[in-house]
């Protein structure tokens, strides 16, 4: 007859702390081990039959590497949602040893709710989301910077035209002009990088 265990990890982008509950026995944590793709099949091995394994971790910044490793190596991985992970009243101190023992426990109890894991389509199209919003990001921190630059130059957007458009840009390149030469966009001055940002 199969022993299931149920391994709670706690994941971080360096370390990962293991717990393990037994099918009917003990909780025990096992420590840590660092996030590395071959230390996490020491860990598999270490553990036994992988069809007798049931691995979780709460869903968090370092995505889904873990869970498609785990997989690929046979093992049954879920990856929980940490806002739905029950918590005992009155329990302050946190340490990564205690959140893999409380996800082991949990777990063998059913207790954590799994969220939904995309797959690789929609995995690249929330990175390319992500990029397009950090490059807009970027974007409106270069237009305000260059915006203070000219305003203390005396510069404004000429009225009736709508700043960053085609019209506004052109005037810019037009009108605004520095004798100093560390102020020079062309020659690799103040503001070189950022205009070129904000075009």
């Amino acid at each position: 007859m199969k022993k299931i265990k149920f391994v709670g990890l706690d994941v971080h982008a360096e370390t990962i702390s293991v717990a393990v509950a037994e099918q009917d026995g003990e909780v025990r944590s096992l420590g840590m081990i660092p996030n590395r793709e071959e230390s996490i099949r020491k860990l598999v091995k270490k553990l036994g039959p992988v069809e007798e394994l049931r691995f979780c971790y709460e869903a968090g910044p370092t995505g889904y590497a873990l869970y498609w490793q785990l997989t690929r190596m046979g093992a049954k991985c879920e990856v929980v949602a940490p806002t739905l992970v029950p918590v005992k009243a009155g329990v302050r101190v946190k340490t990564d040893r205690r959140d893999a023992l409380k996800l082991a426990r949990n777990y063998r109890a059913g207790e954590l709710t799994a969220v939904w894991l995309p797959d690789a389509a929609h995995e690249a199209l929330r990175d390319l989301v992500r990029a397009r919003e950090a490059a807009k990001q970027d974007e409106l921190r270069a237009r305000h910077r260059l915006s203070k630059f000219l305003l203390r130059h005396g510069w404004r957007s000429p009225m009736g035209v709508k700043a960053w458009t085609m019209k506004y840009l052109e005037r810019m390149k037009r009108e605004v002009h520095f004798e100093q030469m560390a102020q020079v966009p062309s020659r690799g001055g103040a503001w070189s990088s950022t205009h070129r940002a904000a075009r």
